[in-house]
Formats: C-alpha cells, sequence, structure tokens
C-alpha cells in the first residue's frame, strides 16, 4: 500500500471534505479569486468564507496575498496532486478487482452457452 504523511493528508481530505471549499477550490482553478468573490455565490458572510479560505490555506490548497485592503487567494495545486497520487492506489485496486470479476462472468457466461453433452445443439 501506498504511505504518505497522515497529518498532510488528514488536512487535506478534511478540506475536501466540505462541499463550499470544493466549490471555492473549483472557482479558484478558473483563476484568482478575492474572498468576497469566492463568498458571493453562497448565503455566507465574509468571516464565514475567510474561515473556509483559512482551512484552505491549512491544507496548503490555496495561498491568499494581500494588496492593500484587497485579499486575493489563489490555487496551489501541489496537495491535489498528492491526494490524487494517494487515491491512484486504489483506482489501480479497484480496476484489477473488477476486472477479475468481469472475467469471471465472461467464463460464467461462455460455460452456460455450451451445450450440455448428449442435448442438442
Amino acid at each position: 500500500m501506498v504511505e504518505y504523511s497522515a497529518p498532510e493528508l488528514d488536512t487535506l481530505f478534511q478540506a475536501l471534505g466540505d462541499p463550499t471549499r470544493r466549490r471555492m477550490i473549483a472557482a479558484l482553478a478558473a483563476g484568482e479569486r478575492t474572498v468576497g468573490e469566492l463568498a458571493e455565490p453562497f448565503a455566507i458572510s465574509l468571516a464565514a468564507a475567510s474561515k473556509h479560505i483559512k482551512t484552505l490555506e491549512n491544507a496548503g490548497l490555496i495561498r491568499r496575498e494581500v494588496r492593500g485592503r484587497v485579499h486575493l487567494c489563489r490555487l496551489e495545486p501541489g496537495p491535489l496532486a498528492s491526494a490524487h497520487h494517494w487515491l491512484s492506489f486504489y483506482e489501480i485496486f479497484w480496476t484489477e478487482r473488477l476486472d477479475e470479476l468481469e472475467r469471471r462472468l465472461c467464463e460464467e457466461d461462455a460455460r452456460k452457452s455450451q451445450p450440455v453433452k448428449g442435448e442438442d445443439p
């Protein structure tokens, strides 16, 4: 099995576990956004949006830059690559098992379609 730093992955998956934060990450994939722009699609206050952003920052998923009174957020894709790499082990795991299941089902279908000895085809 693939081993990774548990605290880093725990923090990452905890941050990604919230749908609001996942939508913020998706918005940031299109480019920089201010805190206000990230909060806009949700019925949340700027303070609540800032808490979500702080969680994403702690997970290393975004970087916030302060320009005067404006806080700009930018996606940091590195941790997403780590999550993808960790999950890819399980993709391989399930692909192998599903391939084996398909092989066995095909064998079973082939056996069922063969005529029984003594019967007319």
